[in-house]
């Protein structure tokens, strides 16, 4: 199954609040005939437009493939969430690859923030970047480890996080399903969507060749990449990957390490004064359970909202009713409130939940995997990129010191296994283990 079509409209971005709050603009034409170029990438997103703007920024001539529209995957249809540090945590990566090459990563990720405000601020990207992050505890148990976790990073890393206990928190975000919390300021949200179509402008007006509705169908690659759609072909002396959820049967090894799933968003009518019945403060809410629950008010003061469950590669026939249903169990006071928008979308998920950054062959590089951390690591990840093209591979070779197994089971078995685990943790979420 080609999960670029199997759920959507060919050409078309989803009908979500983020496409019909945003000028997408007029639709790039497609690749026809033959081009070269000093680098092929293939895909629109974070990662593919980030790379893109850096090395044409450098003076390198840069085609980029999109099947689709620019942003039109998960990097314009997430929850807007600019986390600090990595997708795992301090601690976890402190365990898994050791201190130094964890507090090297957690830099990584304060640079990644960074980068996009930088990048915002000097593009000029109308994306409501606002601060704040609160990181919501389903339990006192969880609360507990969160305040610990947070005089971690005091004393380790000088990072600080606020603790709020459950009267606290509940004053932010008045929700009878939490326990208190963190609060983080400097983190941030925005609007994705608004982002990438603000990195694809940025990227072609350094001279970027941006090519959308050319869907990639084969690559030979040698001493000079082939890389062909329906309607022409690019020859590059170098090729990058960028397609995250949606790389399909176009390289193997990335392919073994980095499985796609879904994941659904919905919109709220406008709250008006009801929207301090959700949030107090503009911040946006992750919580802690393994069926992430995540949060936000737009700027028109809607709630979006991130959960449900769906197992496979098609979208359930009604988002609205797989995302209500958590909704109403974190904020039952919108029984009333009706959804004027749903959405689904395709990410990138690792076994170590860490971006996959990876050498796949001579001067083909490849970036995914970001598991629902993609905002900064994406488009940090094509800067990476870019430094590693010409010679500077420092960030990028650091990743590559974090496992990343392949899945069990291979392309064909991994999805029914992972079915199994996700259903045994969902259970365990709703038995408040």
């Amino acid at each position: 199954m080609d999960l670029l079509f199997a759920n959507d409209t060919a050409g078309r971005y989803p009908q979500s609040w983020y496409a019909d709050s945003c000028e997408t603009g007029p639709i790039r034409p497609a690749l026809s005939g033959g081009t070269k170029a000093d680098v092929c990438i293939i895909g629109g997103g974070f990662t593919g437009l980030s790379a893109a703007l850096h090395m044409a920024r450098a003076g390198m001539d840069v085609v980029l493939l999109e099947a689709h529209r620019a942003g039109f995957g998960a990097s314009g249809r997430n929850g807007g969430q600019l986390g600090s540090g990595q997708r795992q945590d301090q601690e976890v990566l402190e365990e898994m690859v050791g201190e130094d090459t964890a507090r090297r990563l957690w830099e990584l990720g304060e640079d990644a923030k960074q980068l996009v405000r930088d990048l915002v601020a000097e593009y000029q990207i109308d994306c409501h970047l606002r601060d704040g992050i609160a990181w919501a505890a389903s339990s006192e148990g969880s609360a507990r480890h969160l305040y610990d976790y947070a005089e971690h990073m005091h004393q380790r890393y000088g990072y600080a996080l606020e603790a709020l206990d459950a009267g606290s928190f509940h004053g932010l975000c008045p929700s009878p399903s939490y326990r208190g919390g963190l609060l983080d300021q400097g983190a941030a949200h925005l609007h994705p969507l608004a982002l990438a179509l603000g990195l694809a402008r940025a990227a072609e007006g350094q001279g970027a060749r941006i090519f959308e509705n050319s869907h990639v169908t084969k690559i030979f690659e040698g001493r000079k990449h082939r890389v062909e759609t329906a309607g022409g072909h690019v020859e590059a002396d170098h090729l990058i990957l960028a397609c995250n959820g949606y790389l399909g049967g176009l390289n193997p090894k990335v392919a073994g390490r980095v499985m796609p799933i879904n994941n659904f968003v919905v919109a709220t009518e406008p709250l008006g004064d009801r929207a301090k019945e959700v949030l107090t403060r503009d911040v946006a809410v992750a919580d802690d359970l393994f069926v992430v629950n995540y949060f936000r008010l737009s700027h028109d003061n809607r709630l979006l909202f991130g959960g449900g469950e769906s197992y496979g590669y098609r979208f359930p026939a009604d988002i609205r009713a797989t995302v209500r249903k958590p909704m109403l169990k974190v904020f039952p006071q919108l029984r009333d409130v009706e959804l004027t928008h749903a959405w689904g979308g395709t990410l990138g998920i690792t076994m170590k939940r860490m971006p996959y950054l990876a050498r796949v062959a001579p001067n083909v590089l490849s970036a995914s995997g970001y598991s629902g951390h993609g905002v900064g690591n994406a488009v940090q990840a094509g800067k990476l990129l870019s430094e590693a093209v010409r010679g500077d591979s420092a960030g990028f070779d650091l990743f590559g010191r974090v496992p990343t197994p392949a899945f069990p089971g291979g392309p064909r078995l991994r999805t029914p296994l992972l079915v199994l685990a996700m259903t045994w943790f969902a259970m365990r979420d709703r038995l408040g283990l």
